[in-house]
């Protein structure tokens, strides 16, 4: 029992940048449901506005800063549409906003707003690299500083969505537990290149939630997830033919 126990405190510690980083989600969404109590539909309206936006701008800015250390500029194209084709086959995007909005009773958007949250809370360079660096250094720094946007942005998707919103920290932990898990069976698994392209893959993602939360266009962004395991098996089938 002895054992057991140290082996989870050690785990906790360890992982402590990602739990205060699922924890920062949760806190936000339980302020920003809250909030929505007393937001009108018309301000509402504004936030969606400002979210839209900035998805837009946080999505552009990962793929254009990344651009730049692409070993392959076309992989990413290749990603999008393998992996864009596979999730309209898959309909993930469709079966992920009925099965929210069936359970949701306060927000018909929900599924969107979900969908998302998740996509910015995951898909970027402190909540991809943070878990990774953690493992390797020990150094959470970038994951707190993840937990702090991530309190605030969850503060506003609840304030607009509801409680629903937190559905979105286990997957925050899950997500970022698995790049933890890679980086501690190997530390050469995740290299920089691989996490190029899918920070250019995963920004052009999240610009496609900001275009359809400003009612441009309805990307079905989650129909594009599956982009992301492309530059994945690329970069294993890559590593197994040179070895």
């Amino acid at each position: 029992m002895d054992s057991t126990f140290l082996h989870f405190w050690n785990l906790t510690f360890i992982m402590i940048g990602t739990i205060v980083n699922t924890c920062a989600i949760i806190a936000g969404t339980f302020v920003g449901t809250l909030l929505n109590r007393g937001i009108k539909e018309k301000y509402k309206e504004v936030l969606y506005t400002g979210l839209g936006l900035a998805s837009l701008a946080i999505g552009l800015n990962a793929t254009i800063s990344n651009l730049p250390n692409s070993e392959y500029p076309v992989l990413f194209i290749v990603s999008l549409a393998i992996g864009g084709v596979a999730g309209t086959w898959l309909d993930i995007d469709g079966r992920f906003k009925r099965l929210v909005n069936k359970h949701s009773h306060n927000s018909k958007h929900l599924g969107e707003g979900l969908s998302t949250a998740i996509l910015l809370y995951c898909i970027g360079p402190l909540s991809m690299l943070g878990p990774v660096i953690s493992a390797l250094k020990g150094d959470h720094t970038f994951l707190f500083t993840n937990a702090t946007l991530d309190f605030v942005s969850s503060t506003i998707f609840a304030s607009t969505y509801g409680l629903g919103m937190i559905l979105a920290a286990p997957v925050l932990f899950l997500w970022q537990g698995a790049f933890y898990l890679i980086a501690t069976l190997s530390s050469s698994a995740v290299s920089d290149s691989l996490m190029a392209e899918l920070l250019i893959v995963g920004g052009l993602m999240i610009s496609g939630s900001g275009l359809g939360l400003l009612n441009l266009k309805d990307c079905k962004t989650l129909n594009l997830l599956p982009s992301l395991a492309v530059p994945i098996i690329w970069f294993l089938l890559k590593s197994i033919i040179q070895n």
